[in-house]
């Protein structure tokens, strides 16, 4: 089997892929929580998780990759309250929206999607355990982490723990023993419309030992790779880490995988921050196929920059690839020629060390370059198994056929432009717009294709 290298967060290295129960691939990525629409920075670890999964399975490997939705949190009751809307209801209305929106990416879904609200006596049972070790203690109805009993505390973040600041509540400080100590519990507040019941009164529990429980509920501890956004490396990850092995005496994963913020002018894209772009709307002007080429062209680890210009130069990556595809014979003999198989290698390569993607992308469109010079054998059938690896697969599909009004419509538009009649022709390619379509011209002559839907 080859072997797959990650950036591991916590050693700082390039460490194999080592997991607890091989050939199975346990892989747990936080997901959003669910107080609004999700933004398109939201979309770049389900994209890297979801088409890691597709290149482990690929390689023979059995993944099992969890994406949980966080639906119980401050940020939920506050959202719920200014729509004038229970909170349970808001955060299942969120969720329903933040399903079909990734349902658009075209990449199917996590083979698990918990839930905060379903795992309830997990989180109280794992909080008992931490309570019962020491490692916890419960105070006004709440129950907090004692952070300086886990001697490690700080390792993933490399920070010291009197410079860290758990960003809690306020109000919270008379309530902790050390202001260090993060809440596992919150009691029920008098404007909270939903809580659940616990051995320390109602309430609802922290976000960090949601994550912590959901985890070890579908994978156990010391499963392959947890991931997530490079800003939940502290405290959400760091707050993780301590829990569980303070709990289970046991590594939470073996592998921890953070991906870089799609960002705005050198700043991180966020809903608090308010500089977002919702995925949906990301989809409905550029098009799944864009959206997904976008997210994949810079490697996972490093920040990736959100313009006009970054998705254009990502439409006209995906138009090069559906132009080579249209242009390749309907139906290839023979076999597969090296300089194919060397791409095609050179491809799953690239996504075994460290998830290079951008080195994947450079492989694919070496073929094609070679390819738009000479005919290759055994191109299509490489690109029926790289590009789904790359979430590209939709390309391959054969274009539908056109609409012989829009066939007429074209050919009207191109006699005004032999006749000189230009506004003419303008006006004939805005109504070809409206039905979907846009003239490209070819070798051939000028041909009709459907625009990039969402």
């Amino acid at each position: 089997m080859r072997e797959v290298r990650i950036r591991d967060t916590l050693s700082g290295e390039l460490r194999p892929l080592e997991p607890r129960d091989p050939p199975r691939v346990g892989i747990y990525a936080c997901g959003p929580t669910v107080y609004s629409r999700i933004h398109i920075g939201n979309a770049r670890p389900y994209v890297i998780f979801m088409l890691l999964r597709r290149f482990l399975a690929s390689i023979g490997y059995e993944p099992r990759l969890v994406i949980n939705v966080t639906d119980i949190n401050d940020k939920i009751y506050a959202a719920a309250g200014e729509a004038g809307e229970a909170s349970e209801r808001f955060a299942e209305r969120m969720t329903s929206a933040y399903i079909e929106d990734t349902d658009r990416l075209g990449l199917g879904r996590p083979d698990d999607e918990p839930r905060a609200s379903e795992t309830i006596a997990e989180i109280v049972a794992l909080i008992e355990a931490l309570v019962e070790a020491g490692h916890a203690y419960e105070s006004g109805g709440d129950v907090y982490f004692r952070v300086r009993s886990f001697p490690a505390y700080g390792r993933l973040s490399n920070r010291d723990p009197e410079e860290m600041d758990q960003g809690e509540e306020a109000g919270t400080e008379s309530l902790k023993e050390d202001p260090l100590d993060f809440a596992l519990w919150k009691a029920r507040k008098p404007d909270e419309d939903s809580a659940w019941p616990s051995p320390w009164g109602e309430g609802r529990p922290g976000w960090h030992i949601e994550c912590s429980a959901m985890a070890e509920k579908l994978l156990g501890p010391d499963f392959a790779i947890h991931g997530g956004g490079s800003d939940l490396i502290f405290p959400h990850h760091e707050n993780e880490i301590a829990q569980t092995e303070a709990a289970r005496a046991a590594p939470l994963a073996r592998l921890w995988m953070h991906n870089g913020m799609v960002r705005i002018s050198e700043e991180k894209m966020s809903k608090s921050l308010g500089n977002i772009f919702q995925l949906s709307a990301a989809l409905d002007r550029y098009g799944r196929d864009t959206v997904v080429a976008y997210l994949v062209s810079g490697h996972y680890r490093q920040p990736l920059e959100f313009s006009e210009r970054a998705l254009d130069e990502a439409a006209a990556r995906v138009e090069r690839i559906r132009n080579f595809i249209r242009e390749l014979p309907r139906a290839e003999g023979g076999g597969e020629e090296e300089f194919v198989a060397a791409r095609r290698e050179a491809l799953l390569e690239a996504l075994a060390d460290d998830f290079n993607t951008p080195r994947a992308l450079a492989a694919l469109f070496e073929l094609i370059g070679e390819g738009n010079r000479r005919r290759l054998a055994g191109a299509g059938a490489a690109l029926e198994r790289m590009l789904p690896l790359l979430g590209l697969e939709a390309l391959l599909a054969a274009d539908e056929a056109v609409d012989p009004e829009a066939e007429d419509l074209m050919r009207q538009r191109e006699a005004a432009r032999a006749a000189g009649d230009f506004a003419r022709a303008d006006l004939i390619r805005d109504e070809l717009a409206s039905r979907g379509y846009e003239v490209r011209d070819t070798p051939q002559g000028p041909r009709l294709v459907r625009r990039p839907s969402g």
